[in-house]
């Protein structure tokens, strides 16, 4: 049934162990079937119980999955893989546009808020025991929610939005319950929720965010939580408009016990205004990241949300890393007091850069979303084949399947190392891997 593997262990958690270890070496490749619990325990001297328990383990890791008496299999993408492992090879000269990343020339250079961070650091050292919060980080940040219609709740500091996000689902949910999650959506929440041992239900996404019908039916059928990016989705650029932050509003109203975790990565580079849902739930977590703004290596974000939720996020982050560096906190507030970033330049920047290639697109007859943030997504026919083509034309892009799971196949562009000026050229190659020899009539 495995071929020339064979499962190895005593104990619960080294059989689980050892099957994870082969998932993530390729042994066992995603859908393969596992033994019976049975079968398995007899071959190795063990109780059925034990495998039981270490099958048990596999699932709340987002190892396996099990189908009733169709028995456990490896999860069609494991936890244990991720979703970075569906990757292009960029040959020399092939330009990239592939990884999502903000466009370097735009970020501001950190030495000097690190060293004003520093010199004061070195007049008070911060110390167990001490205030794990920059006083003057969240006042800045508090004021800004609130520019924004962000209900009042207390501020904390995580290790990026994604910590944030797990922080947050791990304060109120258990092994076993539902997210609602957007599909296509940023490929980390796909791997994260089954990490935890949670159950992703799709959550379908147009250019004005989450189909109001779509999280309707997800939380109907018990999904606990629901994960909305506001603006700059990834991949598809969506943001939420005002209608459609009514609708949503309306639909979570009826299910007031919902968790909401709302992701604002896009603030400080996105030219739409904020349209929050936070508040309308008893139970709500707001994020903003500042990777895209200020640089991925802060490794920073902003947390807001309910009392509970956010204390909750606090002890357990205390019992973990402690806190977020207050050095680093305080190079952000000298980034944010200073000017160190003009924001509305960022975002007309990444804007026109993105406008220009939506509408290259539609010039040769290629659908594409690309709303808000540094992102186009294009729907295609054949998802290899687009990503292959466009190899051997000179370009790489991301493959639709590192950020869906029923969503449509599809190629993500980031346009952060482009220029307007590249867009027709990109069009066109574009045009042409997807339409054949009718893009040669596309001037």
């Amino acid at each position: 049934m495995l071929g020339e593997y064979r499962i190895a262990g005593r104990r619960a958690t080294e059989i689980a162990a050892d099957v994870e270890r082969a998932v993530s070496a390729g042994t066992l490749e995603p859908g393969r079937q596992l033994p019976p619990m049975r079968e398995l325990a007899a071959e190795l001297g063990v109780n059925p119980n034990t495998v039981a328990a270490a099958y048990r383990i596999l699932r709340e890791r987002g190892v396996i999955e099990t189908a009733g008496r169709k028995g456990s299999r490896v999860r069609p993408r494991p936890a244990t893989t991720g979703r970075d492992a569906i990757d292009v090879h960029v040959p020399e000269g092939v330009r990239d546009v592939s990884r999502g990343n903000p466009d370097p020339a735009l970020l501001p250079p950190l030495a000097p808020a690190f060293a004003a961070a520093a010199a004061r650091a070195d007049r008070a050292p911060v110390l167990y025991g001490d205030d794990p919060l920059d006083a003057d980080l969240v006042r800045l940040a508090r004021a800004e929610l609130d520019a924004d219609g962000v209900p009042d709740g207390p501020v904390t500091v995580t290790s990026g939005a994604l910590d944030a996000m797990e922080r947050a689902l791990v304060a109120h949910l258990r092994p076993g319950d539902a997210v609602a999650v957007e599909d296509p959506g940023w490929g980390s929440v796909f791997d994260l929720v089954p990490a935890l041992g949670l159950r992703v239900v799709s959550v379908g996404v147009d250019d004005e965010g989450p189909l109001p019908q779509d999280v309707r039916r997800a939380l109907e059928d018990g999904a606990r939580a629901l994960v909305v990016t506001d603006r700059a989705q990834n991949p598809t650029g969506a943001a939420l408009s005002a209608a459609r932050a009514e609708a949503l509003r309306e639909v979570l109203g009826r299910h007031p016990r919902t968790l909401l975790i709302e992701d604002d990565h896009g603030h400080g580079m996105v030219d739409l205004p904020l349209h929050p849902l936070a508040g309308v739930t008893g139970s709500w977590a707001f994020v903003r990241s500042v990777a895209k703004t200020y640089g991925p290596d802060l490794r920073l974000a902003v947390l807001t949300g309910d009392a509970v939720t956010v204390d909750r996020v606090r002890g357990r982050q205390r019992l973990g890393p402690g806190w977020v560096s207050r050095l680093t906190q305080r190079a952000l507030v000298e980034l944010w007091t200073g000017g160190a970033v003009d924001r509305t330049a960022v975002a007309e920047s990444y804007g026109r850069r993105r406008r220009a290639l939506v509408a290259e697109l539609a010039r040769c007859g290629v659908e594409a979303h690309g709303r808000s943030g540094m992102n186009v997504w294009i729907p295609v026919s054949d998802e290899t084949g687009a990503v292959a083509g466009l190899l051997q034309a000179g370009w790489a892009v991301a493959p639709g399947a590192r950020f869906r799971t029923v969503a449509g196949p599809a190629v993500r562009v980031t346009v952060s190392t482009l220029q307007e000026a590249d867009m027709p050229g990109l069009a066109r190659a574009v045009a042409g891997v997807l339409h054949g020899d009718a893009a040669r009539g596309y001037v």
